[in-house]
């Protein structure tokens, strides 16, 4: 059946029939033969190693994404491979580090946790069940990845030629490496909370102590169970994450053109597999979609085909619940459903690690599970496993494999609407969508994965007072779990049961503007009240907790008032790289440093920086004086309690928090202790406080003398540079780990869409190649190359010999 004659976007986007066109397309994609020469894939690449990947089916085109990707990246996927197999003990001993999603953990948990949450047999089953497509697309990656194995054999990178942990990857690992992927901001995070839950014992038993005991005494530090949970949370992304992005489109209303334009600006990691990569994606006469992807992926999932552009923000929604489990007298691993007693299960899993003699021993790690999934632990957020009460956590994207459905829409979507239709099937995990199109249509959709719990459910389903202050000051959604009738809503509506379905999700499409900011759908644009949508809590709520979301609210009128939006306007908005928090803070520190007689040196030379940092506009530009020193400043003393002078105000959620609070005394105090630390700290790592930004904040990977702009999330800077990985400076300056990664900007006229992107940190983690900082070199300069996208312009812009792979 010829697609073109399936594409009539149906009357309602969410329905399951809407779903059925989309469904047998993608079926016919995976076995499309267009030529004798159908199982031949080829690869072009163009300035800056994209790779344009042209093949006859679905399947062809995952070869050949494998092996583009394996040929920039494959010391880096051979690691990961590491992760998903858990064989990091094996093969680099117990007490490394290594990435399992966007968060670090030592190599012991990883493996502990990989052995524990992976079933095969249950992947592979859903594997199998899910549509032809994404099946095609499993098979094609693997093939793909192997054969660059195969074709390279002794000639890999130094990093990893001849390791032992190099090796061929199977469905197995492809499928583990996707439900790594599905559950980074549930199960994942929280895996050493899992790890360390055990049934209480005796008091003379020292069953999993170290982690525990640590936590207890935390929480004896702690001002509250909140605070307590804020901190646990924090460590593991979850609350204030660094993580996020950026995204606007404009419509008809507002731009030059009359078209749709967009800008999209994900704030990613640097390392590990959560790196973008680039890639143009071609079935000839089928789809032709460009852009960029994380992890292994075989689709575009932030780009623009000839119609629609589109990019991602992470989402306010919760991806779990916990339930709070009332646990029979007597026997701490059973608990009550409706009055009935349930056992937990207990399962017991072993992994290898080597020795630094080379020995290989094998560790045992026991979790335990109940009807909602794992057991867990959070000490600090009061939440602990007693003779009486439990915790479990169950996880919305666990065994999802939707996405590949979802981007196959979005490839060939024609307009907004085929977008929302699309995103229909909730496929995609954790994040907002904002979509411009070429007739001047913007569009906001949160349609990512959401247990199905409304406000009534909350109020009926409240677990303890203690756990149920929790989902207000720390985010953590907890409900009473010894009821059934409290278990996740089964609404026919929705395309997967147990999820909020997408008509009780935020969508809207205008003609003028959209933004998100990782703060809810309650920001998406002043004129939209959401007051006739039935929208849950657990997606969002209408408090701004990112200062960015702030930024953007004054930003882009400032933008809109400038005249008709163009490409290279919302680029240099995005770029004045503007410190929103340095600008509502400063002045009353400068204000307070000219009353301050008792101030020391360090005060002193700090309030000088600071005042350059004021009087250069507070921008956070490579050149900035001032700027390292505000952020060092800021880290502590945006954690001291009531340290505002006009704290965060609903009715003016633009314009609070702001100032600082030098009218309390305490409050004072710790203000100048924090800035007097931060100067220190600067010049204990060799630097002066008022040391250009430039001069200290680089690349985590290079050594290479680029000096990088702009801020971290805490700042309010929209183009957001942060170092998770091991904040604050030190003798190497500040090395950043996320931030700014592929970042487009696209618009169309009568040929196709028009695009300027880059991608901040290259194509390659391999240090030779010529394309690990060639992109990192044109955003230090703030140059925003042209995407070639037609066919002419590839072949202007062609780098060497067309690739031919034959499978």
């Amino acid at each position: 059946m010829p697609i073109s004659s399936l594409s009539a976007p149906p009357p309602r986007p969410w329905s399951a029939l809407a779903l059925l066109p989309l469904v047998m397309a993608l079926s016919a994609c995976s076995s499309l033969s267009l030529a004798p020469s159908s199982k031949d894939v080829t690869i072009v690449r163009t300035t800056y190693g994209i790779p344009h990947i042209t093949a006859a089916d679905v399947e062809g085109l995952a070869f050949g994404a494998a092996y583009a990707h394996a040929q920039d990246n494959i010391c880096q996927s051979a690691d990961h491979l590491m992760t998903v197999r858990g064989q990091r003990s094996l093969h680099l001993g117990e007490s490394g580090m290594g990435i399992m999603g966007v968060r670090a953990f030592p190599n012991a948990q990883i493996d502990a946790f990989i052995a524990a949450h992976m079933d095969d047999a249950r992947l592979a089953a859903l594997w199998a069940a899910s549509s032809p497509a994404n099946q095609a697309q499993a098979r094609g990656y693997v093939a793909g990845y192997n054969r660059y194995l195969q074709d390279h054999a002794g000639k890999l990178p130094a990093a990893c030629n001849g390791k032992p942990w190099v090796q061929p990857m199977s469905l197995a690992d492809l499928y583990r490496a996707t439900e790594v992927i599905q559950v980074q901001a549930g199960a994942g995070a929280l895996a050493d909370a899992i790890l360390a839950a055990k049934p209480p014992q005796n008091s003379a038993s020292k069953v999993g102590l170290t982690l525990i005991d640590k936590e207890v005494n935390a929480l004896n530090e702690e001002s509250s169970q909140v605070a307590g949970a804020q901190a646990a949370l924090r460590e593991a992304g979850l609350w204030e994450s660094p993580l996020g992005s950026n995204a606007w489109a404009f419509g008809k209303d507002r731009t030059a053109n009359g078209k749709g334009m967009l800008l999209g600006n994900p704030h990613f990691p640097w390392v590990g597999t959560s790196r973008f990569y680039q890639m143009h994606l071609t079935i000839p006469g089928h789809m032709d979609v460009m852009g960029a992807s994380i992890g292994w992926a075989s689709v575009v999932q932030i780009g623009f085909n000839k119609d629609v552009a589109w990019s991602h923000t992470v989402s306010t929604g919760k991806r779990f619940t916990l339930h709070e489990l009332a646990l029979v007298p007597g026997q701490a691993t059973h608990y009550l459903i409706d009055g009935k007693p349930e056992a937990m299960q207990s399962k017991t899993v072993r992994y290898a690690v080597r020795g630094a003699d080379g020995q290989v021993q094998h560790k045992e790690h026991t979790v335990w599970h109940t009807r909602f999934g794992p057991v867990l632990v959070m000490p600090r957020a009061g939440l602990n496993w007693t003779a009486q009460v439990a915790y479990a956590l169950k996880d919305a994207n666990a065994g999802g494999l939707r996405s590949t459905d979802t981007y196959m829409g979005l490839a060939r979507a024609r307009n907004v609407a085929e977008v929302q239709q699309a995103l229909g099937n909730l496929g995609t995990a954790w994040v907002n969508t904002i979509a411009a199109d070429r007739h001047g249509q913007a569009m906001y959709a949160d349609m990512s994965v959401v247990p199905d719990v409304d406000a009534a459910a909350l109020a009926r389903c409240a677990p303890s007072k203690p756990a149920a202050a929790l989902l207000g000051g720390a985010g953590l959604v907890v409900l009473n779990g010894s009821r059934s009738d409290c278990d996740w809503r089964q609404d026919p509506a929705s395309p997967v049961p147990g999820l909020t379905p997408p008509t009780r999700m935020p969508m809207v499409t205008r003609s003028d503007w959209v933004h998100n900011s990782n703060d809810s759908f309650f920001y998406t644009h002043p004129e939209v009240t959401w007051t006739d949508t039935p929208i849950s809590p657990l997606v969002g709520d209408d408090v701004v907790r990112r200062p960015r979301t702030r930024s953007e609210w004054l930003e882009i009128p400032e933008l809109l008032n400038k005249g008709k939006v163009t490409l290279p306007a919302m680029q240099a908005q995005l770029f004045e790289n503007r410190n929103l928090m340095a600008r509502l803070l400063i002045p009353d520190l400068i204000a307070a440093c000219t009353t301050n007689t008792s101030a020391s040196d360090d005060i002193r030379s700090g309030c000088a920086a600071l005042k350059t940092f004021a009087d250069a506009g507070y921008r956070n530009h490579a050149e900035a004086k001032g700027a390292v020193l505000f952020r060092e400043f800021w880290r502590t003393a945006s954690q001291i309690p009531g340290v505002y002078r006009e704290p965060f105000n609903k009715a003016r959620p633009v314009d609070t928090p702001t100032g600082l609070k030098f009218s309390d005394a305490a409050t004072a105090s710790k203000i100048w202790e924090a800035l007097g630390g931060a100067v220190k700290k600067m010049r204990d790592a060799g630097f002066a406080p008022d040391v250009a930004l430039g001069q200290v904040q680089r690349a985590i990977f290079s050594d290479a003398d680029i000096a990088l702009h702009g801020g971290d999330e805490i700042e309010g800077v929209l183009n957001n540079l942060g170092d998770r990985g091991r904040p604050g400076i030190g003798q190497r300056g500040i090395r950043i780990d996320y931030g700014t990664s592929y970042v487009q900007t696209v618009t169309f006229d009568e040929q196709g869409p028009v695009a300027q992107a880059l991608l901040t940190y290259g194509q390659s983690t391999n240090p030779a190649s010529p394309h690990q900082t060639d992109q990192l070199r044109l955003y230090a300069a703030k140059q925003w190359p042209s995407l070639p996208f037609h066919p002419q312009d590839i072949a202007r812009q062609r780098l060497g010999e067309t690739l031919v792979l034959k499978r």
